[in-house]
């Protein structure tokens, strides 16, 4: 049975991926020049960051490369380990090829182990979503083979939508042009994204002001949650009260759902920019359907 691993892309708190076993990556980001390495929260400084981003600065996030990826898992190798790895998105970011060229390479000197990848097609908890589940599986015991038959088929049922308060973030991320950006902006547009079939990002609705987006997430979740044993995940960048309202509407209609609240930590607030509510949750189908080879 191999170590289950995510990435601090899929966001889960670090008390509760220290609860599930689960061993992380850490992913960069550089914000006032400095060089970051993010801890699913435990010394996170999320207020300093935000402030950062609200006055001007323009955070950066980049891909590991092959050293990097050899650093991390050789450890494991050497100790006679196999890994089972429930990453983010591959369509989201360059870090994996960097991934392909570190296993190639280890396997030439640890030729009897290896590395098994799991792409969630999405980030933030609609990743860390997937990790956990996993993770419980194989706390009850769950071989490898059962695991990846599990997650195969819950990723089909992982929604995710979220809406962000700037577009111009979404522009410096080449998500929609500067006409758009600005444009959308004027209006008080507020893009409504979810992840695509391939699991890149896909503008699904545009809605009209914040009280309505707030509304439209909360909506999704009343409307789609299949299966209220599983978390439901109501993340924020910067604007708990918001995302305190949400939970709130939320619960008029669910009240057993299982709300976790959370900050959106600083390489998924690189891209989507300060204010951004996001809704994670089973239900019984993605918003876009995967495609299957």
């Amino acid at each position: 049975m191999s170590v289950l691993i995510f990435d601090s892309n899929g966001e889960l708190w670090h008390t509760r991926a220290e609860e599930l076993g689960l061993d992380y990556i850490s992913m960069p980001y550089y914000v006032g020049g400095e060089e970051y390495f993010y801890d699913l929260g435990k010394a996170t400084d999320f207020k300093g960051f935000y402030e950062k981003v609200r006055s001007g600065e323009i955070p950066k996030t980049q891909a590991l490369n092959p050293e990097d990826y050899k650093r991390i898992l050789t450890p494991y190798f050497e100790r006679g380990e196999d890994v089972l790895y429930v990453s983010f998105s591959h369509a989201m970011s360059g870090t994996f090829q960097s991934l392909e060229l570190a296993l190639r390479e280890l396997k030439e000197q640890f030729p009897d182990r290896k590395c098994t990848v799991f792409d969630t097609n999405s980030i933030s908890l609609g990743a860390g979503i997937q990790a956990e589940q996993a993770a419980l599986l194989k706390q009850k015991g769950a071989s490898d083979e059962e695991i990846l038959s599990f997650l195969n088929e819950y990723t089909d049922h992982v929604a995710v939508y979220f809406v962000v308060d700037d577009l111009m973030h979404l522009k410096r991320g080449g998500r929609c042009s500067g006409i758009a950006a600005v444009a959308g902006t004027l209006l008080g547009l507020k893009p409504m994204l979810t992840f695509n079939e391939t699991g890149g990002l896909s503008v699904i609705g545009k809605l009209n002001g914040r009280k309505k987006a707030i509304s439209t997430l909360a909506n999704k979740i009343i409307e789609e949650l299949t299966d209220e044993s599983i978390p439901v995940y109501i993340v924020d960048a910067d604007c708990k009260e918001d995302g305190d309202k949400l939970r709130d509407l939320v619960l008029e209609k669910r009240p057993n759902a299982k709300i976790v609240r959370q900050i959106v930590g600083p390489v998924i607030g690189a891209h989507c920019g300060p204010g951004t509510l996001g809704v994670i949750f089973t239900a019984a189908k993605r918003p876009i359907p995967l495609k299957k080879d």
